[in-house]
């Protein structure tokens, strides 16, 4: 691959997805793309990417760009956010929403589904203080290819064992031949669609909590902006925005303030802090505990 071939595909790759590739990323260029070099009969990777600076060439072009974004997914991957999701914005959602019953949450790159599914069990198993709610759980990525098996649900045994407990296993999969496939029920809480966060949001509506992880890490900064205030849009007054592990808000957008005491999660600026509120309650239940416990043993 030429300098001038590595250059076209990642400017294409900007352009396209707002993926930056830094030039120690090259190897990257390769590895994902030589299969599709192959699957396209193509004698090498330059031979691809000479095809794609053709005019005409917008399905392969297509076909480089999803395999360059697509990201690795596993289930309740990094738990915090999944804590903070049971323990912050849920409850908060249950008080705040107890009118309408009802709650969007966006994940904005969905992969292969696992943190959508993540979503949707920390949900079933908070079902019985959410009676008669809505949940509408929308699940977006660039690739098609990954939606394709989000959708189908279908996971390999090495999928499942990353990130899921046994018991959540056993309750919410079917084993279907050497894969596992989530039920039904919890798929049908999922809506998939191909979307590319280049794009403007207003048609997804807007959201209580979005989860934009992982994915900031891949643009520059004027990209982060943009994307970071464009989803501060979609969220309702008191709405989340929860990041992955690497990815920070400073410097990038003042439309957000952290969760006291919460990695990775913020809420619109000036939201009443639910990291303080469920800290509050949090004591307010050990106090309660602690008072049963003396009560029981001074009677």
């Amino acid at each position: 691959m030429t300098p001038q071939e590595f250059n076209f595909v990642r400017e294409k790759l900007k352009e396209r997805s707002g993926l930056v590739l830094s030039e120690e990323k090259r190897y990257l260029i390769e590895s994902r793309l030589d299969p599709v070099a192959k699957s396209n009969q193509f004698g090498s990777l330059s031979d691809l990417i000479q095809a794609i600076m053709k005019p005409g060439s917008e399905k392969l072009r297509a076909e480089v760009t999803e395999a360059m974004t697509i990201n690795e997914s596993f289930f309740f991957r990094d738990k915090t956010p999944f804590e903070n999701l049971e323990e912050v914005m849920l409850p908060h959602m249950i008080a705040a929403r107890a009118a309408s019953k009802r709650i969007r949450i966006w994940c904005a790159a969905a992969s292969t589904g696992q943190e959508p599914y993540s979503i949707a069990m920390i949900i079933r198993k908070m079902v019985g203080k959410m009676p008669g709610w809505r949940h509408d759980i929308i699940g977006t990525d660039l690739s098609n290819d990954v939606l394709e098996k989000a959708k189908a649900g279908l996971y390999s045994q090495f999928e499942v064992q990353r990130g899921l407990p046994v018991q959540l296993l056993v309750k919410n999969f079917k084993q279907v031949g050497s894969l596992w496939q989530i039920d039904n029920a919890l798929r049908a809480m999922i809506q998939f669609k191909t979307f590319n966060l280049l794009n403007s949001f207003a048609p997804l509506g807007t959201f209580d909590i979005v989860f934009c992880r992982n994915v900031l890490i891949y643009f520059d900064q004027p990209t982060k902006k943009d994307v970071l205030n464009r989803i501060c849009k979609q969220l309702t007054p008191d709405g989340f925005l929860v990041l992955g592990a690497a990815e920070t808000l400073v410097g990038l957008s003042d439309e957000y303030k952290p969760v006291s005491g919460r990695r990775g999660l913020y809420q619109v600026a000036g939201a009443a802090d639910a990291g303080a509120a469920a800290g509050a309650l949090g004591s307010v239940r050990s106090n309660a505990a602690s008072a049963l416990t003396r009560s029981a043993r001074v009677s």
